[in-house]
């Protein structure tokens, strides 16, 4: 018999999306009935690395620091109706991850569910600091590393699906595989099915930056009108037993599923359209087939798959100094060519220290490059409402502190008539991609509720 579609709802799209969103989707979820899960994704290239800082200060932190907005509002209803979980919120600190949601479970009174934990993608550690040294080469040199973590595939999460727990927290997965491994979980298909697992990867690429598939990312006033963004409705993939899927929203929210968006979002960051690489499968889009099957709803299918390779993408995240920024306002007559001016004199002030950026907000920042020749050449329009925004990096702190206290200066030394002033001084970090034999990575996933380690089993078909 065939298997019942398996619906998957995208509930966020980066860390910091909006934490209402999740609530629509599991009302959908609940009114379609059948097997469905909820994904939340969270982790861009450098959240890990922010995450790691994070638990140095703190060893019970790194995780996604919005959890407790994000699953508060439909963590009761999805354990109540039998709507799995999946994400990537833990970060840097699944397992802290795994105790909090543990907690909130108790704070609403709810059964505490059971949680896997997925973890084998930090590699920052002692043993595989031959095989980082390898991989990366002379590019580490005497680099500070913050974390080196491998994208790793859906097999552990579904193995922790398949042994029955209702929430997965993982730290850096391929954003994909978020949707692949319940998707394995759900119909069984062999890791060597090429051609489901393109497919379903796919969805998990329309999902996984949220509310982009549905019109946000998507609008442009007058050429790319859409209605409701203020009431965005978050993507919901239907998948059949073949990996095709169909994208839609909740009724009732903001936003739009058409073929223009799903198009768009088919080829973000997909660098080879014929070779998208990821840790479960290298999907082919090249022939595929996008159609509007009804409102709000668009078909994918015509994606073909081939072998994945035998390595793992590693992101290594390393100290690369500090970044200083001060901004000034100059309002009025002549405030553009004032704004020029004090992007001048500080540009003397701090000469030596590296390229100073200057942007002129409103006028010339977008566009603008961190040793002035675009601002240079684009002559005094007369703006009348300039913010002028400078920038610096540099390795010391000391030097990088510098450019604070000019901007400050400029109150009194001029140009005339500057006001709100606003300084601030970070660390930065630098950040290294290579990579990583497969076999160097193994994946596994802990039951928190039965304390057990249990490693991810082979498959038919591993490499």
């Amino acid at each position: 018999m065939q298997p019942q579609p398996l619906r998957i709802g995208g509930a966020a799209g980066f860390s910091g999306d909006r934490t209402d969103a999740a609530a629509p989707v599991v009302r959908a979820l609940v009114a379609a009935g059948g097997p469905a899960v909820l994904i939340f994704e969270t982790l861009a290239e450098r959240t890990l690395a922010l995450a790691q800082l994070a638990r140095r200060q703190d060893p019970e932190a790194g995780y996604e620091p919005l959890l407790d907005d994000l699953l508060r509002p439909v963590l009761a209803d999805c354990l109540a109706h039998g709507i799995r979980i999946v994400s990537n919120f833990g970060a840097a600190n699944p397992h802290g991850a795994a105790r909090r949601i543990q907690a909130l479970a108790a704070e609403l009174g709810v059964p505490a569910p059971r949680i896997a934990v997925v973890s084998g993608d930090d590699v920052s550690g002692p043993a595989h600091q031959a095989a980082l040294a390898r991989c990366l080469g002379a590019d580490l040199g005497g680099r500070r590393l913050v974390s080196a973590n491998a994208y790793l595939g859906a097999e552990a999460i579904a193995d922790a699906l398949r042994a029955g727990a209702q929430i997965v927290v993982c730290g850096r997965v391929a954003d994909p595989s978020l949707v692949v491994g319940p998707a394995l979980a759900h119909f069984g298909w062999a890791a060597d099915d090429w051609d489901r697992l393109a497919r379903a990867t796919m969805a998990g690429h329309l999902l996984e930056c949220g509310a982009q598939v549905t019109g946000g990312y998507f609008a442009d006033p007058g050429v790319k009108d859409v209605e409701g963004l203020a009431t965005l409705g978050y993507p919901i993939a239907e998948i059949d037993a073949e990996g095709n899927c169909t994208i839609g929203k909740p009724p009732g929210t903001g936003g739009e599923v058409t073929e223009h968006t799903v198009k768009e979002q088919l080829l973000y960051e997909v660098h080879d359209p014929a070779a998208y690489l990821t840790p479960d499968v290298v999907a082919d889009i090249s022939q595929a087939c996008v159609e509007q099957v009804g409102p709000d709803r668009v078909r994918l299918s015509g994606v073909r798959g081939h072998p994945r390779t035998g390595t793992l993408k590693v992101n290594a995240c390393f100290e690369s100094g500090w970044l200083a920024e001060g901004e000034i306002s100059y309002a009025g007559p002549r405030a553009e060519g004032r704004a020029r001016l004090a992007a001048g004199v500080l540009r003397e002030r701090l000469a030596g220290l590296g390229p100073l950026r200057a942007d002129l907000i409103g006028v010339a920042s977008i566009f603008a490059d961190d040793g002035g020749a675009w601002l240079a050449d684009t002559p005094d329009g007369g703006a009348t409402d300039v913010r002028l925004r400078v920038a610096l990096r540099h390795a010391d702190r000391t030097c990088a502190e510098r450019l604070a206290r000019e901007v400050v200066a400029l109150y009194t030394c001029g140009p005339a008539g500057g006001g709100g002033v606003r300084t601030a001084l970070r660390p930065t970090l630098g950040t290294l991609s290579c990579l990583m034999p497969r076999e160097a990575v193994p994946a596994r996933f802990e039951l928190i509720e039965e304390k057990r380690m249990t490693d991810a089993m082979p498959r038919k078909g591993r490499t």
